[in-house]
């Protein structure tokens, strides 16, 4: 059957998260809903990484197997047409054939996401539901030299949530950069995989060096702990992105055996 990769877009505030639930809409059922109103096939997607409630993405990396050999940009238009006749806030970026060894959340090398915080008296209302709107005055050079302190291989069990099913907390952060623009204060994340509400506990955590309530060694010394009771709190999920994922090239891709570079990348966020 014919594997078709896309680049997926979504407004996450309607929906209960990426997976398929019992107790609401989510982003997979609407995507796999426009399939099935196309194609007249049942099929069961996987993406790259499982976004929380609210969270939204700009560059969600799913595939899907059809029995059909579309055209990409048909396959891009149609269902789209789909979506968008269904009410979804969801759109599909591209489409394009891949072999058969690609899967959207083994074969990924790299996951990046954003967090934003507008940091500012009034509150949002063009933004709202799109950022972490933050009252107080932030500094975001205490932040970033904060999160310097997370950056590198480490055990994160401070940093997961505590419903978070992954087998182990170590992971390697590649990056963690905190500027400012204005009133936004953007975090960018990248690695690998990320562990359950990682990327929001990082946040919750460095909204407080911003504050001055912690010193870039108090946050060193939350990692250290290896203690849930020691992060900050969660930042809400409404400031969250999933920007992008990298891929090997196609003739690395060929050389890759799935079922022997499983990894175990837990729940995301």
């Amino acid at each position: 059957m014919p594997r078709f990769k896309m680049t997926v877009e979504y407004d996450g505030t309607p929906y209960v998260g990426w997976q398929r639930q019992d107790n609401g809409h989510s982003v997979q059922s609407a995507i796999e809903g426009a399939i099935l109103s196309l194609t007249r096939e049942t099929v069961s997607i996987r993406a790259a990484g499982r976004t929380d409630s609210g969270v939204h993405a700009l560059g969600q990396v799913v595939h899907a197997d059809l029995s059909r050999d579309w055209a990409p940009y048909k396959l891009r238009n149609a269902l789209n047409a789909h979506l968008a006749l269904a009410g979804e806030k969801v759109s599909i970026i591209s489409v394009e054939a891949v072999p058969d060894v690609f899967d959207a959340r083994f074969s990924a090398l790299r996951r990046h996401y954003l967090y934003r915080i507008i940091s500012r008296k009034s509150p949002l209302a063009i933004e709202a539901k799109r950022a972490w709107w933050v009252a107080k005055e932030l500094d975001h050079e205490a932040m970033h030299a904060a999160a310097q302190r997370l950056v590198g291989h480490h055990d994160f069990t401070t940093f997961r949530s505590a419903h978070c099913q992954a087998k182990s907390p170590v992971r390697t952060l590649d990056r963690l950069d905190v500027t400012r623009h204005g009133d936004l204060i953007e975090i960018r994340a990248s690695a690998q995989s990320f562990l359950h509400n990682q990327i929001r506990s990082f946040a919750g955590t460095l909204k407080l060096a911003g504050e001055g309530r912690m010193t870039p060694q108090d946050v060193r010394d939350a990692l250290d702990a290896r203690d849930r009771a020691a992060c900050g709190p969660v930042a809400p999920p409404e400031g969250l992105y999933f920007m992008q994922v990298d891929y090997p090239d196609a003739g690395m891709l060929a050389r890759i055996d799935v079922q022997e570079t499983l990894q175990d990348i837990g729940d995301e966020e």
